[in-house]
């Protein structure tokens, strides 16, 4: 009685879920086309006043952009009059297209040494660790490295007749 209940009652359970199942593409927007569409756009903000140029007239390709000299922020003088005293930057000075790099939060650039004399000093520090180690080799005395001998091969701590014994005088050397 009660299988043939879920089975008359199983179309009828898919069909109810159908009905309320979203649908698969949502739309984004009510306003109508007249209001956001491409000819509206084009009304609202023409390209009129954006500089048409060739690849010859714009060789990076930025829109006739003029990037300022690529000198990091932390190479400029910190004790100059800047605006932005932190950023090392005056106002209305053009900013340039890699600044998340040349900027003064970016990663700090070590020149205070030269790759020479660097690999210089980490070969000086090679050599002396190298040198300690030999030197406390030399010096220092190995530990003899012999087995025990113990009174009667500990027959009786290590389980008696039968048992593995320890080493005892008079047995032959390892």
């Amino acid at each position: 009685m009660l299988s043939s209940r879920i089975v008359r009652a199983a179309p009828l359970r898919t069909a109810a879920l159908a009905v309320r199942r979203l649908p698969l593409i949502q739309t984004r927007t009510f306003l109508p086309e007249s209001m956001v569409g491409r000819a509206k756009l084009d009304e609202k903000y023409p390209d009129s006043d954006y500089p048409k140029l060739t690849a010859a007239e714009d060789p990076e390709m930025n829109g006739g952009y003029i990037n300022p000299p690529r000198v990091k922020r932390q190479f400029r003088d910190p004790h100059a009059d800047w605006w932005d005293k932190q950023e090392r930057r005056n106002l209305g000075e053009p900013v340039h297209e890699d600044n998340d790099i040349l900027g003064i939060f970016s990663t700090y650039e070590y020149t205070w040494i030269s790759p020479g004399k660097g690999l210089a000093q980490v070969g000086a520090f090679i050599v002396v660790f190298l040198g300690v180690v030999f030197t406390v080799k030399q010096v220092y005395p190995d530990r003899v490295s012999y087995p025990r001998e113990f009174e009667g091969g500990l027959v009786r701590e290590l389980g008696g007749e039968g048992g593995i014994r320890a080493r005892m005088e008079g047995d032959e050397d390892p």
